[in-house]
């Protein structure tokens, strides 16, 4: 089992930036993939970018240039660094892990974390 727990959300203005955290209970060498979703109201869940376990970096259209994921295994912990922020990045941000085999190849969620952006 993988417990997640993101944190670093809150209201910021528009061109300003945030910090998340994504925290894991357990080591992340187990874990294949780590990434970043979102879920604006009235909207489906969205990719916003994420990591593979070699470093391997993706990210939607929508913030490539302004977000950046990393992940430091020795803390189990993924981050997401977002400037230039918009009111279109407000949403509730989530982690997700996918296991490798040792994990069954399950996915795990966090709780969320709610990103505000408005002057």
């Amino acid at each position: 089992q993988v417990q997640l727990v993101e944190s670093g959300g809150g209201l910021v203005q528009p061109d300003g930036s945030l910090r998340l955290s994504c925290a894991a209970s357990a080591s992340i060498f187990r874990i294949s993939l780590m990434g970043w979703y979102r879920q604006a109201p009235g909207k489906q869940r969205e990719l916003v970018a994420d990591i593979s376990r070699g470093g391997s970096t993706n990210y939607a259209d929508s913030v490539k240039g302004r977000f950046t994921i990393s992940r430091d295994d020795a803390k189990n912990t993924m981050y997401l660094e977002m400037t230039s922020l918009k009111p279109e990045d407000t949403a509730v941000y989530y982690c997700n892990a996918q296991g490798d085999y040792r994990l069954g190849y399950r996915s795990y969620w966090g709780q969320g974390t709610q990103v505000a952006v408005s002057s």
